[in-house]
């Protein structure tokens, strides 16, 4: 979300109703690449945000090489999670959860880190498989779905990892996950392996080789093309490579929530945002006002990673989510709520 307060009510999943409640939700994601909080209140069906934050810290950096966490991404991530302590504080939250995913399963000093978090911010962060991680990714951005067709992909481009699935939906009930698969392949890691320059169409080809054959397993299980072929697939995306393409796209002069959360992207258009950028130095993507300084070496290993899964599933077009594992937790949040005895 960019930091940004999102004060409009979002629809949940959740199986009955949330009745008024003094309870305050808190969703915590620390990713790979980004740390980001959510804050927010019950509002009958609906939550409403009261408080949000997100920051870049890079915790994974260096992981794909050295196999642990460095002091300095550490000492980065610790410093925003003081920050996210105090605004769950202060705005007295009652139910959270915290969870960390690609970095943190890898890295071989975990369990020191979350030790440490626990002792110097005071959260527990509890670290999730890569099947709940897409769980909560897609269910956080599920609202954006279509009724029809009733099929649906959905794909999350982390730092660390990238996961896609396939969703079955049906009216009057939350869209069922049928199907995933996780690839340990990030933006992070991509560009690690891979430069941050300006990068050549031999470079760029290669990064979308070696994305599509991790991701050809999926293809191979669920033989999805037979079904795009026939109109009968949409695509929903969510992760900050295709909501930075999309604020590329519309020539944003800031990043603005509202304007890119529930957009659409066109293959075409993705091919042509994803080759200019490739074209351009380091210093040329940051000037961009919804790439800045600390995206412009890895927006290209995310273009990456989108177009290797727009080639595997030629839908045409995907829905562009500024949501998800924040979204999923505080939507299971909820439905906790609901569940719970009225006493």
């Amino acid at each position: 979300m960019n930091g940004n307060v999102d004060n409009q009510p979002v629809r949940s999943h959740a199986n009955g109703f949330v009745g008024d409640s003094d309870a305050v939700l808190a969703a915590l994601d620390l990713g790979t690449n980004n740390c980001r909080l959510l804050v927010a209140r019950p509002r009958g069906d609906t939550f409403r945000v009261v408080d949000a934050f997100s920051r870049i810290v890079r915790l994974g950096e260096g992981v794909d090489a050295s196999g642990a966490l460095s002091e300095a991404a550490m000492d980065r991530t610790i410093e925003a999670l003081r920050i996210c302590a105090g605004k769950m504080r202060r705005q007295r939250v009652t139910h959270a959860r915290a969870v960390a995913t690609e970095a943190c399963r890898r890295a071989a000093n975990c369990e020191a880190f979350v030790a440490r978090v626990r002792r110097e911010t005071g959260i527990e962060i509890e670290i999730i498989s890569s099947r709940e991680e897409a769980s909560l990714a897609f269910s956080g951005c599920a609202p954006l779905l279509s009724a029809v067709p009733a099929s649906a992909i959905v794909f999350d481009i982390g730092g660390g990892s990238t996961e896609v699935g396939c969703l079955r939906l049906a009216p009057d009930a939350p869209p069922k996950m049928t199907a995933w698969h996780s690839v340990p392949l990030g933006v992070v890691t991509l560009a690690e392996r891979h430069g941050a320059g300006r990068i050549s169409p031999e470079v760029y080809e290669r990064m979308v080789n070696e994305t599509q054959d991790r991701l050809m397993a999926f293809e191979v299980a669920e033989v999805l093309a037979p079904a795009i072929a026939a109109g009968e697939v949409q695509m929903l995306g969510t992760s900050g490579t295709v909501t930075t393409l999309s604020g590329v796209h519309l020539d944003l002069p800031r990043y603005d929530r509202a304007r890119v959360d529930g957009s659409y992207l066109d293959f075409l258009t993705i091919d042509k945002v994803s080759a200019d950028l490739a074209a351009m130095e380091w210093d040329q993507r940051a000037a961009i006002p919804c790439i800045g300084r600390e995206r412009a070496d890895l927006v290209v290993a995310g273009c990456a990673i989108l177009a290797a899964i727009c080639r595997l599933w030629p839908v045409g077009r995907l829905r562009v989510a500024d949501r998800g594992v924040r979204e999923g937790i505080l939507f299971s949040l909820l439905t906790t709520l609901a569940a719970a005895p009225v006493l």
